[in-house]
């Protein structure tokens, strides 16, 4: 792809970290989405674990495949997404979102599976450069969301931005036998949320005064991302639009949002998301 083409944009909803191993309905849509970007020079990656008490961007040349879970099957830990970094990238954050600090982490994190989940569908050969942005735990939602349109210049430079979490993401509410629905909390939650992503996204960081928010959002670290995206659109006045959506047991959202994409040809996949493995804990397995 040239660099000067305008890369668009997403947020990937990615639930369960088997859904990496699996193909269903939601896989398939990340995978048309990688399918219709074209190929960007690099994919600056805001997920939902990297969630810490700094802005830092990863600047090594070759990021760790990091599997920060646990309880789950062996296959899952196997697995490897060997995309190199970019660590020129490190330098064009910092210059974008000034006078904001931002952190170069060039040997601790790496690409975690908030990313690797997704980008495993979307852009399987693992060959383009990946960074990860962090999401800084000390800051407001308007801090996110101002971050977010100040990278909108990078798009012009052929960087795809992802955020990568979940709408709507109580794991202590995880009903197992909801499997592929949600609870009226969680649906009328991400449903206005949708309203608000595709109609005038500035004011998504106005959701914390929703009814539902302190069920929808216990805490911030999945809903986060999506302020990325948000912010991003009220910048620059795109199109967004809705990529897929549904839910995973009762309490979690698979919703995902494009930017100025042509909407991709979704294939049809099985109506549910990943099965939870019987031995996770969902309250503390970090998904």
């Amino acid at each position: 792809m040239d660099s000067a083409t305008k890369m668009p944009a997403a947020f990937l909803g990615h639930g369960n970290p088997m859904n990496a191993l699996e193909t269903n309905r939601y896989t398939q849509a990340w995978r048309a989405f990688g399918a219709s970007v074209g190929r960007p020079r690099a994919i600056l990656v805001v997920s939902a674990h990297w969630y810490i008490n700094a802005t830092a961007v990863t600047a090594m040349s070759r990021p760790r495949t990091i599997h920060d879970f646990y309880g789950f099957p062996q296959p899952l830990f196997d697995v490897q997404y060997p995309a190199p970094g970019l660590p020129e990238l490190a330098a064009e954050v910092s210059d974008a979102v000034h006078p904001t600090w931002v952190g170069a982490d060039i040997d601790s994190w790496g690409i975690d599976h908030g990313t690797w989940s997704v980008l495993l569908h979307a852009f399987p050969d693992a060959d383009i450069p990946v960074v990860q942005l962090s999401i800084n735990a000390d800051k407001s939602f308007d801090y996110h969301l101002d971050l977010g349109a100040r990278l909108a210049p990078l798009r012009e430079r052929g960087v795809l931005i992802v955020g990568s979490g979940n709408v709507v993401h109580n794991l202590g509410g995880v009903d197992r036998r909801l499997a592929d629905s949600g609870f009226d909390w969680a649906q009328r939650f991400d449903e206005d949320a949708k309203v608000t992503m595709l109609d005038d996204p500035i004011r998504a960081a106005e959701l914390d005064a929703h009814p539902d928010f302190r069920h929808a959002v216990p805490t911030p670290d999945h809903f986060l991302p999506l302020l990325y995206l948000a912010g991003l659109a009220g910048s620059g006045g795109g199109r967004t639009d809705v990529l897929i959506d549904g839910y995973a047991y009762g309490s979690l959202s698979m919703t995902a949002y494009t930017l100025d994409l042509d909407h991709p040809t979704v294939g049809a996949g099985s109506g549910a998301a990943a099965d939870l493995p019987p031995a996770v804990p969902p309250d503390g397995s970090n998904m």
